[in-house]
């Protein structure tokens, strides 16, 4: 080992800059062998490092780079459009990185726990099982997770319709772990270039293979981009002009399905103008589609976040199930609830969760699979509404994170889910990244951000089924138990 990297700082400094390294894999860098080679690094220091405990605090470090440079855009949300304190905001931005720094830190520790020659095994395999526990304790949070890195242009995410965003983010730490065990162990060099050669080779013949197929005409679509300021979206006079601002964009467009972005209306529903809604419904049914709409609902003394759609189909709704945690709804209300009371300000702060079974909007001659929000981030609850959907609509507004890259690496987990299911995916948001993205996860257009826009093209229905829509996580959790307890099981020398 070079001698600079002996110094216990040296090697903690080096592990906050390869997770800060791993950012550039992400939207809208897009440098896919960044995340390889941040995991690669990471992985050296943690295989030359002699005790679990120090092991441990170097994942933490990475974390914290990974994080600190993947999510800083957080204490934007909390600060400039949540009204919190700046200290308060940094406070709390530097708290959820450190939450997120713990699971690094703990793959680190449990795989330094082994034997020297497992040491390579049980990083990989602790780093993708780690990924899928933080997608679902506390309600998740799978932000940069490492296999989004290869989305859409490595070979590597030809895997992604058969194991999903976390059995890629397996084949990202294998390859940085047979990486370090060619740099480590010159006798294995030869059998490890092997495997690394299969394992890309393998992700690109599966990336030629179209799982799904067209079904119809293409239908034209219009995404609408409102631009609407966040610190000025729910006051009085800013509603009135972004409600007259959506319904003259929507009139403008002949496009058979026109979709708003997330609560494009500020006001709850029953307070929109039945005339406002009658117009939007006739101009739908002119152009002989639908529209969908960004609503509030208020039903049973219960606040939704919701997607409805009018036109030449029956009224349907969408409410969203999968709330963001402290913006959404508050956690430990009893133990949380005064940061909302005294310093923050969050319009929709205490929204109730939306069914589990919903299913695919009727809409334009397609069925729509809507999810709102983050709710695309989580390809697991995705795949509930196929294969019956043909089509994927995100609608989304980001303007909580200013001019951040928040926008773009929110875009990147769409075109994973695109892959993922292999349907198309049309992304309408308020400021941006507003899309049209084909089922191998290309972006196919997209409207320029933080200016009011129509994005006009065509959504094309598929139908068929992925690996992964038919079987979830299952298979990947399967291999990911077996081989950790296999490798616990050995007797160690």
């Amino acid at each position: 080992m070079p001698t600079l990297f002996k110094s216990l700082w040296a090697r903690h400094l080096l592990a906050a800059l390869l997770g800060a390294i791993a950012v550039s894999g992400f939207a809208p860098f897009y440098v896919y062998p960044a995340g390889v080679l941040s995991l690669a690094g990471f992985f050296y220091l943690v295989t030359t490092t002699a005790r679990p405990r120090e092991a441990a605090w170097l994942g933490f470090t990475y974390g914290l780079g990974l994080f600190g440079a993947g999510i800083y855009w957080i204490y934007i949300s909390l600060h400039d459009f949540g009204g919190m304190p700046f200290w308060m905001a940094g406070l709390a931005t530097f708290l959820l990185c450190a939450f997120l720094a713990l699971f690094p830190a703990i793959v680190a520790a449990l795989a330094r726990s082994r034997p020297a020659h497992q040491v390579l095994i049980a990083l990989p395999l602790l780093w993708a099982l780690s990924e899928w526990v933080r997608s679902w304790i506390f309600t998740g949070f799978p932000w940069l997770s490492i296999g989004y890195t290869q989305v859409p242009d490595s070979p590597l995410a030809g895997y992604a319709p058969i194991i999903g965003a976390y059995g890629v983010s397996l084949v990202v730490a294998l390859l940085a772990s047979l990486l370090v065990s060619v740099y480590l162990h010159p006798a294995r060099r030869r059998a490890g270039l092997v495997l690394m050669v299969v394992l890309i080779g393998c992700g690109w013949a599966l990336k030629q293979i179209e799982w799904s197929q067209p079904e119809g005409e293409p239908v034209s679509v219009a995404l609408l981009q409102g631009n609407v300021s966040q610190d000025k979206k729910w006051n009085e006079d800013e509603v009135l002009r972004s409600m007259r601002q959506y319904y003259d964009m929507a009139l403008a467009s002949q496009a058979r399905l026109i979709i708003l972005p997330e609560t494009a209306l500020s006001v709850l529903l029953q307070q929109v103008p039945q005339n406002y809604l009658d117009g939007l419904k006739q101009h739908a049914r002119t152009n002989g589609g639908d529209i969908l709409i960004g609503v509030v609902e208020y039903e049973h003394e219960q606040y939704y976040n919701s997607m409805m759609s009018v036109g030449t189909a029956d009224t349907q709704f969408y409410r969203k199930s999968h709330l963001v945690p402290f913006g959404e709804f508050i956690p430990l209300k009893r133990v949380f609830g005064w940061i909302y009371r005294d310093w923050l300000n969050m319009p929709l702060a205490d929204v109730a969760r939306g069914g589990l079974d919903q299913q695919p909007m009727q809409v334009a001659g397609q069925r729509v699979a809507v999810n709102i929000c983050y709710e695309d981030v989580f390809g697991e609850e995705i795949i509930r509404q196929l294969p019956q959907a043909s089509v994927l609509v995100n609608t989304s507004n980001d303007a909580w994170y200013g001019e951040s890259i928040a926008a773009y690496q929110h875009l990147q987990f769409s075109q994973m889910r695109a892959i993922e299911t292999a349907r198309m995916m049309l992304r309408s948001t308020n400021t941006g990244a507003t899309a049209i993205i084909n089922p191998k996860g290309e972006v196919l257009a997209h409207a320029p951000h933080f200016i009011a826009t129509t994005l006009e093209g065509e959504a094309q229905a598929y139908v068929g089924t992925t690996p992964y829509v038919r079987f979830g996580n299952w298979p990947l959790l399967i291999l990911l138990a077996g081989s950790l307890a296999l490798l616990w099981g050995r007797k160690t020398k």
